[in-house]
């Protein structure tokens, strides 16, 4: 016999929309830069029947892909479980978008809120400055002035995922409205507390970087908590200490053979602290 308590369900879905046709039905998309594709098309399944049954509306699922380095084949768009020698007992097919494979017209032409992804969309390093072009002329129009801030500074954060800090820097020079941006301003200055003193471009860097171990600690606990389930509350907090992005990489690979937290974090325990004392998870 095993819990049978199904109760507590962690996380949350990236963004779901309603959408009001006839009939109306849910989209559920998730955004995704990191390496959590091993369980993603799982944790995708979970969520969909959570808003499923949470609101008794149809959903649509789907995965959007920001860059290459996200992609794998086993995001195929069909979920599958089954046993051997038996037709499978649950197929779940959701949406796959790779966002780089998308031609950057319907980008350019459509929503203000698709403009963002054309930078990082099937253009090249030339195209570049071309794109950015047409993104301003596309907001100088009355409703486009008005989301000209935040549509400049999410292009911005995007572009980093593919181009280096430098060339966003130098696309992006002179783009006065980005600087009204919250985010933007933000970024900023959460660099300059860091102690950041070659410019904006280097701040944009460190907060990828941040962002990238962020995404690393949200994978580990999905896949640890799938493998041995959900940890104390001290290897819980330990964990949200790691700031090592090789590190946490390191624990993801092992997961699959480890046969428990303990086993996963070793003697290098995630309490450990050089020169202190390890406090046991």
């Amino acid at each position: 016999m095993i819990d049978a308590d199904i109760a507590t369900v962690s996380g949350a879905a990236d963004k779901v929309l309603r959408v009001s046709a006839d009939p109306p039905y849910l989209l559920h998309l998730e955004f995704v830069a990191g390496h959590d594709a091993a369980v993603l098309p799982r944790k995708l399944h979970v969520r969909h029947g959570l808003l499923d049954d949470r609101h008794d509306l149809r959903v649509r699922s789907g995965v959007v892909l920001l860059r290459p380095e996200a992609d794998s084949p086993q995001l195929t768009g069909v979920y599958e479980r089954v046993f051997p020698g038996e037709e499978a007992y649950l197929t779940f097919r959701y949406q796959v978008v790779r966002v780089w494979r998308l031609p950057p017209e319907p980008l350019l032409t459509g929503g203000l809120a698709l403009l963002p992804l054309a930078p990082i969309s099937a253009v090249t390093e030339a195209d570049l400055p071309g794109i950015i072009q047409r993104m301003g002329r596309r907001l100088t129009g009355p409703h486009g002035r008005r989301q000209a801030p935040i549509v400049w500074a999410a292009a911005f954060i995007l572009l980093g995922l593919r181009y280096t800090s430098a060339l966003a820097s130098q696309l992006f020079r002179g783009v006065v409205s980005m600087k009204e941006s919250s985010t933007y301003q933000l970024i900023v200055e959460e660099g300059r507390a860091e102690g950041i003193t070659q410019g904006i471009a280097q701040g944009i860097a460190q907060g990828l970087a941040v962002g990238a171990v962020a995404e690393a600690k949200k994978v580990l606990r999905l896949q640890g908590d799938d493998a041995f389930g959900a940890p104390d509350a001290a290897t819980a907090a330990a964990i949200e200490q790691f700031d090592d992005l090789a590190r946490l990489e390191d624990l993801l690979r092992r997961v699959r053979t480890a046969g428990g937290w303990r086993e996963l974090f070793g003697p290098s325990a995630p309490g450990r602290r050089r020169g202190g004392r390890r406090h046991s998870p």
